[in-house]
């Protein structure tokens, strides 16, 4: 194997074109249409909330509809993480997508004070109560909770903020392209 050195090569080049955040309740489809719209690009990054809360190997606090203080720590901690992930590979050309479940005022404040100077697109999933519970109950991965008292909350504090999807009855494929239509 020959001899490679990586002296004087740049990691950042010329920053993306764009960069995402994407929320709704668990159960949207985020991380379905996040994956999607990052493999849109020639270069794209997903950049998954979960997955970040993931790295917390011991004393990980999942958010629980119960007030807790410190999983409401690492949801902003998770938060950050994502912004820093996404700041890294805007910088060096890639597009970021983060998906995260994000439903209060505070923490999508918290989210766009950390993305600032970015591009964002700032992408909402607001499919119906009954679509959701439909996808919930057909996917994979578990819920430990009922979430879906969340949509009142996103409905409420978070109105007008960003681009909505009602993705009720569209497609994945549909949904991503009706994203890239708003550009």
């Amino acid at each position: 194997m020959p001899e490679t050195s990586f002296q004087g090569q740049a990691v950042d080049t010329a920053p993306a074109s764009a960069a995402f955040l994407v929320i709704g309740i668990p159960g949207s489809g985020k991380s379905s249409v996040s994956a999607g719209l990052a493999r849109r690009f020639p270069l794209g990054a997903h950049i998954e909330g979960d997955h970040l809360q993931d790295l917390i190997v011991a004393g990980g606090r999942l958010p629980s509809p119960e007030a807790d203080l410190e999983a409401d720590r690492q949801l902003l901690l998770r938060a950050r993480n994502a912004s820093v992930l996404a700041r890294s590979f805007h910088a060096a050309g890639v597009v970021p997508v983060i998906d995260d479940v994000v439903v209060r005022r505070a923490h999508l404040d918290f989210y766009l004070e950390h993305l600032k100077d970015l591009p964002l697109r700032l992408i909402v999933l607001a499919p119906s109560a009954e679509a959701v519970a439909r996808r919930v109950a057909e996917r994979d991965k578990v819920l430990a909770d009922d979430w879906s008292f969340l949509d009142e909350a996103l409905r409420t504090e978070l109105g007008g903020r960003g681009t909505w999807f009602d993705t009720s009855a569209m497609t994945l494929e549909e949904t991503v392209d009706a994203v890239l239509a708003k550009g």
